[in-house]
Formats: structure tokens, sequence, C-alpha cells
């Protein structure tokens, strides 16, 4: 599994980064704007992200904008939903408002900070991405 954290909070990042590395390559971008190149550059090499773990609030961009973009690049590659990224939302934010937002965005789950190791590992089974890596 390759994964992308987008993460603007040092400690946020190396704690998902410490979960996440068991499952294979982790990639860190620090806000959206960097989250869309590097999404950009993992297609066109033809080695897409298989999960991105999105923050909400960073500067630059935030995560709401970065998942739309995320999603309308996939729409316009012709990547069929079974085939896109699965992007979790991983935020302190934890109004209705922004949950609906994150859902009508089309993430695969919304996880309310602090995080727990659990909460990631079953959000990651259920998407079907639970294999452990080498």
């Amino acid at each position: 599994m390759k994964t992308l954290v987008v993460e603007d909070d040092f400690s946020s990042r190396l704690l998902l980064q410490e979960f996440l590395k068991p499952y294979g390559a982790v990639h860190i971008a620090v806000n959206g704007k960097e989250a869309i190149e590097a999404v950009r550059a993992a297609a066109t090499a033809h080695d897409p992200y298989n999960l991105i773990c999105l923050d909400i609030t960073m500067p630059e961009m935030n995560g709401h904008a970065a998942l739309k973009e995320i999603r309308g690049f996939e729409e316009s590659r012709g990547i069929p939903s079974s085939q896109a990224s699965k992007i979790f939302m991983i935020t302190a934010v934890d109004d209705i408002q922004n949950v609906f937002e994150g859902f009508r965005g089309l993430c695969d789950a919304y996880i309310v900070k602090p995080l727990e190791r659990a909460k990631l590992t079953e959000q990651i089974r259920v998407c079907g991405l639970g294999q452990l890596g080498p």
C-alpha cells in the first residue's frame, strides 16, 4: 500500500507515518497544494496512491479543497471510483457541517483526532486496504 499523508502539524504527521509504515511506503505533504502535486506526479508515473490521509485545516489549501481537486483529477483521467485512491479525512474538526462536506466531496472515511491506531486500522480494513507490507 502506498500512502500520502497530508498534514501541516509535525506531531500528527509523525504519528500517522508510524501507524502506516507497516503497510508500505508513506509519503508526506504539508498542505493541499503539495498533495495535488504528489497525486499528479504519482499518477503520471503510473504508481498512484492507494490511501491519502488529509487534514482539513492547513495553510495554502485546506483539505476540502484538496479533496475536490484530487477527485476532479481522477475523474479527468477516467479513473473509476472503484480504482480511485481511498481518502480519509483525519482532523480535529468534528462539526457535522465539515463531516457532511467531506462525504459530499467523496472521502471514504472521516476520523476525528486524537487519532487512535485502532480507528485507523479499522477504516483501512473496511476499505479493503488491510494488507500489511513486506
